[in-house]
């Protein structure tokens, strides 16, 4: 494992008026981050901090809980996403729990009696982020070059959102992976880490640690915006490493495209610069399905994965 760090940025002067040089600054570095590593780490963030250490605790106390309580919330049939508590299945290459939840208000989202306080929680944290995340989108926008207001307009609807709160057994002797290496398929996703390391992104062959900080948030570039950027930032590996003698919980936020878009790159990335597009148009939700489908074959190799490359357009 290499050690590097991922960068770390400053949003205060995102939430305060003038400041431009600074945020200029923050701009380039955010660019240059998604481009060599396609992760960053935000501080400043608006995110309270007693809400993030209370959602963690929660989350911990829901998952150390007995295995015959959890299973009382599984996700209901025909869910568009598994909302509720989740396993992975036994024997499973991959070793966590997590829950997942919709958008507050959602029919589908289950949510357990204890411990108290649990639901009323995730909710201010899906808020939260969700909040973050319309500003992540406009720096990133930013970073792309685009007019403020291009992928804000195209991606508009916030119902396929969801939020997941992960739970890792500590690694054993023989088996240290908790989730394999792989790619999100959101346009980003935003990453709350208690303080046991375990999250790395792969870059040049390398694995490279995302070292928690107390208060930040991670940040990586998901699937999406790899293909509305026409690969100008990639959607990077990630894995993460059950630590030795401890558990380790986290939260994940998917900023999402709504499933009934159809995709592909933004013609400023094509038409307008005179550049070929490097995928082909496609509906966002198939590309879902085709990644479920995947997974539920216990795939244990990214090589084996269904990827976004399933659309990319051959180079002559």
């Amino acid at each position: 494992m290499a050690m590097k760090n991922i960068p770390t940025v400053d949003l205060t002067p995102f939430f305060r008026e003038g400041y431009e040089d600074e945020r200029r600054k923050i701009v380039e570095s955010i660019t240059k981050a998604c481009t060599e590593y396609g992760f960053f780490q935000i501080v400043n963030h608006g995110v309270p901090f007693d809400l993030t250490s209370g959602a963690l605790q929660l989350a911990k106390a829901f998952f150390e809980s007995p295995s015959e309580a959890k299973l009382k919330y599984c996700p209901l049939p025909n869910a568009p996403v598994p909302a509720g508590y989740n396993k992975k299945p036994n024997p499973s290459y991959e070793f966590n729990e997590f829950l997942i939840m919709l958008p507050p208000g959602s029919h589908f989202n289950i949510f357990p009696p204890n411990p108290p306080q649990f639901r009323e929680v995730m909710e201010e944290l899906f808020s939260q982020f969700l909040k973050i995340g319309m500003v992540v989108e406009s720096i990133l926008s930013e970073c792309l070059g685009l007019p403020p207001s291009v992928l804000k307009e195209f991606n508009d609807d916030r119902n396929w959102d969801f939020l997941i709160a992960l739970f890792y057994l500590p690694a054993t002797e023989t088996e240290r992976i908790g989730a394999n290496s792989h790619k999100d398929v959101s346009c980003f996703t935003i990453v709350l880490q208690d303080e046991v390391e375990g999250l790395e992104v792969q870059k040049d062959g390398e694995w490279i640690l995302i070292v928690p900080q107390p208060g930040a948030l991670v940040v990586n570039i998901g699937d999406a915006l790899q293909v509305l950027s026409n690969d100008k930032f990639k959607s990077p590996s990630h894995r993460v490493l059950r630590p030795n003698g401890r558990s380790r919980n986290s939260f994940a936020f998917f900023y999402s495209l709504s499933g009934d878009k159809w995709i592909e790159p933004l013609p400023h990335f094509t038409k307008e610069i005179a550049e070929k597009p490097k995928y082909r148009p496609f509906l966002y939700k198939e590309y879902l399905q085709l990644r479920k489908e995947n997974k539920c074959k216990h795939v244990s190799r990214l090589e084996d994965e269904i990827t976004i490359s399933h659309y990319a357009i051959p180079e002559e």
